[in-house]
């Protein structure tokens, strides 16, 4: 306790200090009104400071507020100082969620919180101390499990995204799972209070039997009917008080013949009245989706001026690489929307939508045609090898919601993994820009009859992408990745640049071919905008105005997420994202840095006394403790089983070394396990069966 007392009088001074700082977003539109860094100077960045996590595999998104950075790894929530990097303190909780926290500014003489999902649990941590909060929920965090069950006696729950918070409620999502079984916890949204942890609302994202849209479910399809959930990000309009939610796809994602219907909420952006949970307006983005084509993106609020009016705005990025618009208020499209007939399934029982709606403007941001000419010819070793893989195959070229067929193969775009994902846009208000970067990869497979279903499969398991499996390159010509700007005035493109390289490629010739990436950007004053998130361990600049890549460091491994800007005590400004790798999705090595950039010759300020104190408080506390960052790579418990863990998890999603953060029980491992082999982790019955077994053994709770 008395190292406790001497960390807190410092931090509580920290916290309390204005510090005039920036988080990840402006208006909710990622857009930052600093511009120390600019397009003049931006080539002279160079790396500020870097911390180190105790474990690799983040994808957070760090926050900055009064005076303090805070960030989540897979083992704890991290408190440090912004202009150095230097550790104020650390809450151990494995797992913390994966993309990052929320901050609750105190009410009615209560401190501050940082809000956090635990696993299953929403953890509220008092930002004076790193300690859970008193009075909220049961020693500082509620079990967010209760009352989604149904039926079940436990299911697959996790907060893997930040809750969002308006005035003193606090708002949360879930990932309880996409694929098979269709069976398992809901989906639905929740406000909390964010002093008490009492439950206030629930928004029912598969609506009950009398509630509106359930006339899109078949009779009893509601029961226990998981995914149709916001795994990825809210977002927030403070002023007219409305929270903005971008849900996933019904489970299953890929077969849908127990669901006959369009299926509401799914696959919906759905605005609620942030104070009571009452739908005000849906907009459906997927009619019955077996493509696993969720929405997960923040969206990004904004203004529109055309004709003398203004139009509040709300965008919102797919996985399809469509980016829709709609008046915030109202629903309405502000491009226009057509539903435009697509591809019809044969697969015995399921029963595809007729249409699917498309936005009239812009057009496709990501590629989603293919034809012969569009198969990989830029070097030999490549080309030959995605014909093979095409030709073997028996594939057969698809458009856009291609049902996958029976017999045969199916290839169209975009893949599981869009066009776009979960990193959203960023939008440049006074040049009327919004941006975005999307990939460019298709999928391919075919359905099989298992059990009383059907099920995706292929030569490369149950989730094919169109690529080398070894490379990740994939097998249509590039550009692989793109930097995208819309004038949001039009709705038309302002330009177009490659994002990324592949060395392998550039090794023998062959350039500007972009990259794979996972993640988002942020845009400032500067005239900037700033984005990590391709698999080639790079950060870079573009010119926001041109889309002329300005400057490029290199990483120790590649930042899929989201980087952010602030302005520091000592008045610089700072550049700064969780750099930890690929994991399985885009594969790359892996890292355990926090990093941010600066520029070296602007003239600093000192920093204030609090900041010493709380530092060497907060090392004084640690002392006889593990080192905070000493990451080591991932040594698992000797067992029988040990192999096949490696073999199996972390190949489809993320790394291993996040998987094996958690501690859950048998059926919370078996739905881990379930769903790996779902997503392409190849592993025969028995053997995800020992897998479940060991897991349990080892890292159980």
């Amino acid at each position: 306790m008395r190292y406790l007392a001497l960390l807190l009088p410092a931090v509580t001074a920290l916290a309390q200090t204005d510090w005039s700082s920036f988080g990840n977003d402006s208006g909710a539109m990622r857009f930052s009104p600093l511009q120390q860094i600019s397009k003049a100077n931006v080539e002279r960045l160079k790396l500020a400071w870097t911390f180190r996590t105790g474990k690799p595999g983040s994808e957070a998104v760090p926050i900055v507020v009064d005076g303090v950075m805070y960030a989540t790894a897979p083992d704890g929530v991290y408190a440090v100082v912004p202009e150095t990097g230097e550790l104020l303190w650390k809450y151990d909780a494995s797992p913390a969620a994966l993309r990052g926290l929320a901050y609750w500014h105190g009410s009615g003489g209560l401190h501050s919180r940082v809000l956090v999902g635990n696993g299953p649990d929403l953890l509220a941590l008092d930002v004076t101390t790193g300690k859970p909060a008193p009075g909220f929920g049961e020693e500082g965090r509620v079990d967010l499990k209760k009352g989604v069950l149904g039926d079940l006696q436990d299911g697959r729950y996790r907060l893997q995204s930040p809750p969002a918070v308006f005035g003193n409620i606090v708002i949360t999502g879930c990932s309880n799972g996409e694929g098979s079984p269709s069976e398992g916890a809901y989906g639905d949204i929740r406000g909390w209070d964010a002093k008490t942890g009492k439950l206030l609302w629930t928004f029912h994202t598969v609506p009950r039997p009398g509630e509106p849209g359930s006339q899109t479910w078949p009779a009893d399809g509601w029961k226990n009917r998981s995914g149709t959930n916001v795994w990825g990000f809210f977002t927030v309009d403070e002023k007219r008080g409305i929270v903005y939610a971008p849900i996933g796809s019904p489970t299953s994602d890929f077969y849908g013949a127990d669901r006959v219907g369009d299926g509401l909420y799914g696959n919906s952006l759905v605005a609620l009245d942030a104070r009571t949970g009452e739908k005000k307006w849906h907009q459906q983005l997927v009619h019955h989706d077996i493509w696993d084509y969720d929405a997960a993106a923040a969206p990004a609020l904004f203004e529109i001026r055309r004709g003398g009016q203004v139009i509040p705005a709300v965008a919102q990025i797919t996985k399809m690489g469509l980016l829709f618009v709609f008046n915030r208020v109202t629903g309405e499209p502000v491009y226009g929307i057509e539903e435009r007939p697509v591809p019809q399934t044969q697969v015995p029982g399921e029963v595809t939508s007729k249409t699917q709606p498309f936005p009239v403007k812009p057009p496709p941001l990501a590629k989603n045609t293919f034809k012969m000419e569009d198969l990989y010819d830029r070097s030999p070793d490549h080309a030959r090898f995605c014909k093979e893989l095409f030709e073997t195959n028996q594939m057969k070229m698809g458009g856009p919601y291609t049902p996958l067929p029976v017999e045969g193969n199916a290839v169209f775009f975009p893949s599981t993994l869009g066009g776009g994902n979960w990193g959203g846009v960023s939008i440049d208000p006074s040049l009327g820009l919004l941006f975005v970067n999307v990939m460019n990869v298709a999928q391919w497979g075919h359905m099989e009859k298992r059990d009383s279903g059907y099920m995706r499969t292929s030569a490369y398991g149950s989730v094919a992408r169109f690529w080398d499996l070894k490379t990740r390159i994939p097998c249509q010509n590039p550009p692989f990745g793109e930097m995208i700007a819309v004038d949001l005035a039009t709705g038309d493109i302002a330009w177009r640049s490659v994002l990324g390289r592949i060395e392998a490629l550039e090794a023998i010739g062959v350039r500007n071919t972009g990259s794979l990436n996972l993640g988002g950007s942020i845009a400032t004053a500067g005239g900037l905008v700033f984005i990590g998130a391709t698999n080639d361990s790079r950060f870079r600049a573009f010119d926001s105005r041109t889309g002329k890549l300005l400057w490029e460091a290199r990483l120790e491994a590649s930042g899929h997420t989201i980087p952010i800007t602030y302005m520091g005590r000592d008045g610089r400004q700072y550049v700064a994202l969780m750099a930890t790798g690929g994991g399985g999705y885009l594969a790359g090595g892996l890292s355990n840095s926090l990093v941010a950039f600066a520029l070296p010759d602007v003239n600093r300020k000192p920093l204030p006394a609090a900041v010493t104190k709380a530092v060497a408080a907060a090392a004084e506390a640690r002392r006889g403790l593990p080192a905070v960052g000493a990451f080591a790579p991932l040594v698992l418990p000797a067992g029988e089983a040990k192999a096949l863990v490696e073999k199996t998890c972390g190949t489809s999603c993320h790394a291993v070394e996040v998987v094996t953060s958690q501690r859950m029980n048998k059926t919370e491992w078996s739905a881990i396990v379930q769903n790996m082999v779902v997503r392409g982790a190849k592993a025969s019955d028995a053997e995800a069966g020992a897998i479940v077994e060991y897991l349990t053994k080892t890292l159980g709770r």
